[in-house]
């Protein structure tokens, strides 16, 4: 497995170019342009593509020319999600359809105890902001500093609202007290809980039929701080429409197991919905490493 380096796909001049496109010719002329785009790089970015057709070919046991079919499938939908996601914050939010599944589930989270939304790199993290808006709380979500910046520096002149508190991840880890902070008022924290940098404390799992690791990080927040997941999930159905999922609120309340015991329960929940998604949506896994331990690449 090669260790994720703390960067995600889609630099400065990218989101500077889409912001021109769509905001010049519609959103519907960018996704017609992004077929060269994606024909580009799934072409000449051979990083990024042998470990997504490695996810297609051998995780999925795909046959090799419907994986490469779902490799220029999967990079299309990932231009199509960065597209949507500057198209949501500069206001354009009229142009999508939403549906909510388990909406009720955070509210009463909100209403009560607080507690952590744990996503993953799967569909459209971003338009969750569609729903929490309308939750009456606040919620932190959880971002590196680099990309926190980036995308900030970026939309800040396009965004028209900004309903959500970023806690940027800090080599300093005073993160680490905004989220007991946060936690400790009763508030939601949400975070990705699939990717994780070196040094990290991990789990070693059964995800999708081989071991891959996983950070015991968000769930470990769980159980320190007694406050109950949920596992979300936002995927493009459609060009226009999205599908927002949320599981009932779990805790692990089982004194009489150990930390790691109760950490490894919740994270076999997190995968076990995981999978579940990408059963669905197999196309729509943006992980553009070896995520999986093996001894060849």
């Amino acid at each position: 497995m090669t260790t994720w380096k703390g960067q995600t796909r889609g630099g400065v001049a990218g989101y500077r170019f889409f912001i021109f496109i769509l905001k010049y010719l519609g959103i519907r002329f960018t996704y017609f342009f992004l077929n060269f785009v994606v024909l580009y790089f799934v072409l000449f970015s051979a990083k990024s593509r042998k470990p997504i057709y490695f996810y297609f070919n051998t995780i999925l046991g795909y046959k090799k020319l419907k994986s490469l079919r779902y490799v220029f499938k999967n990079n299309y939908k990932l231009g199509q999600v960065l597209i949507d996601k500057v198209a949501l914050l500069a206001g354009y939010s009229d142009h999508f359809t939403f549906d909510f599944e388990g909406e009720e589930y955070i509210r009463e989270m909100a209403a009560n105890e607080g507690g952590l939304l744990i996503g993953a790199h799967v569909g459209n993290w971003e338009i969750a902001g569609q729903l929490l808006e309308r939750i009456d709380t606040k919620v932190h979500i959880l971002m590196l500093e680099a990309e926190h910046e980036k995308i900030k520096g970026m939309l800040d002149n396009v965004m028209t609202k900004k309903s959500m508190h970023i806690i940027p991840i800090k080599d300093d880890f005073s993160y680490l007290l905004l989220i007991k902070e946060a936690l400790q008022k009763n508030e939601i924290v949400a975070m990705h809980g699939d990717r994780f940098l070196k040094g990290s404390k991990t789990m070693l799992k059964n995800f999708l039929g081989r071991q891959a690791k996983f950070p015991e990080g968000p769930f470990y927040l769980s159980v320190k701080y007694k406050k109950p997941v949920i596992f979300v999930s936002a995927v493009k159905e459609t060009n226009n429409h999205y599908h927002f999922f949320a599981t009932k609120p779990y805790y692990d309340k089982n004194e009489g197991l150990t930390k790691e015991e109760r950490i490894s329960n919740l994270l076999d929940l997190y995968i076990n919905a995981l999978e579940k998604t990408l059963k669905h949506y197999p196309e729509q896994w943006f992980n553009y490493y070896y995520f999986w331990e093996q001894t060849d690449q």
